[in-house]
């Protein structure tokens, strides 16, 4: 058993991604039942939403589960900071081919932070992994006193030096070929795409922590170069994306499940922030009409239709989130996914 597996309790070192939109509590009890770390994201959720999601997945798996949250970086933007009008009036195909109007802008993006953390130290999860940040050192004190383990998010040397001089008990090092959102906060993210292979060992040397390898890793093969690089767990996305027990919809499945090498493109056109996903027809109408809105504008715009085509089954007007290693991406349950993880691991 090594570091990471004793910090978090878990008999394997393998982490699920957290996926903002695209969790569900089947799958976060899934790989947490199979001996890993279910993850859940919490992108957006008010603090009662938050209490409710924590108490269903106490009522899922008795094994330790984490949750994660966005630290704000600075750049967000309020409904009184820019008119949403123009990139709304740009949008109108989209929203019509979803079958909703077009939406009046809210009071507020997203809910504060601060209501956030509040709201998940007090329902005490396991463990809080965080991206686009460093939780200050209130909060990290907060949480161990609950018992709470905090993990942070890296995608350069500099980032994992300033979350273990924070306090973080250990560093998720993600590669540029990770589907979702790069979750840079020390520079722009398309100034850190630094691979998995060449960051994670540079990482591992520059601090002191457990390193979990994330971005490309799919089956047993990128588990074994994880842990040759000097990582002590991995996480993946993408492999548990595609299973059934996941959030996304048949067609995202399908589209990771078809996806090649090359069929994935950084973009901001779906929330403002750069992210890895399968180009569809509203990526390609909102890059191409060049009207993107600051985050998380546009993801509130998008967010609109996307809810609606989620519902409908319409794969062209959803975020298609997927990593440069969906093609080896091959298992429909999650149980299956931990198995060929779980192969690759060290003796």
């Amino acid at each position: 058993m090594n570091r990471l597996q004793r910090l978090l309790g878990i008999d394997v070192p393998i982490v699920l991604g957290p996926f903002g939109g695209l969790s569900s509590v089947e799958l976060t009890a899934a790989v947490s039942d199979g001996g890993g770390l279910g993850s859940f994201g919490l992108y957006g959720y008010p603090p009662a939403r938050i209490r409710e999601t924590v108490s269903a997945l106490r009522a899922a798996t008795a094994r330790p589960v984490a949750v994660n949250l966005w630290m704000p970086r600075g750049d967000e933007v309020t409904p009184l900071d820019v008119d949403v009008q123009p990139f709304l009036d740009a949008a109108r195909p989209l929203f019509d081919a979803a079958g909703v109007a077009v939406p009046t802008p809210p009071d507020s993006f997203l809910p504060p932070i601060d209501a956030q953390i509040d709201a998940v130290l007090d329902a005490r999860p396991d463990v809080v992994s965080v991206v686009f940040g460093v939780p200050d050192a209130n909060t990290l004190d907060r949480a161990r006193e609950r018992g709470i383990v905090v993990i942070g998010t890296a995608t350069s040397v500099a980032e994992a030096r300033a979350l273990e001089e924070a306090g973080v008990a250990a560093i998720v090092a993600t590669g540029a070929e990770a589907g979702g959102h790069r979750v840079s906060f020390l520079a722009d993210p398309s100034e850190s795409l630094v691979g998995t292979f060449a960051l994670v060992p540079q990482v591992v040397d520059a601090v002191s922590v457990p390193v979990i390898a994330a971005g490309g890793i799919a089956d047993r093969r990128g588990v074994a170069a994880a842990f040759a690089l000097g990582a002590e767990g991995v996480q993946v996305g993408t492999s548990f994306l595609r299973t059934r027990q996941s959030a996304a919809t048949a067609g995202h499945r399908a589209a990771i499940s078809t996806a090649a090498d090359t069929d994935t493109r950084l973009t901001r056109a779906m929330s403002g922030r750069l992210a890895r996903g399968i180009p569809n027809r509203a990526m390609r109408e909102i890059e191409t009409a060049g009207m993107i809105a600051p985050f998380p504008a546009q993801n509130w715009l998008t967010g609109v239709f996307r809810a609606a085509a989620t519902a409908s089954g319409d794969a062209e007007l959803v975020s298609l989130w997927a990593g440069q290693a969906a093609a080896l991406s091959r298992f429909d349950d999650a149980r299956d996914v931990l198995a060929e993880l779980r192969a690759g691991l060290p003796d």
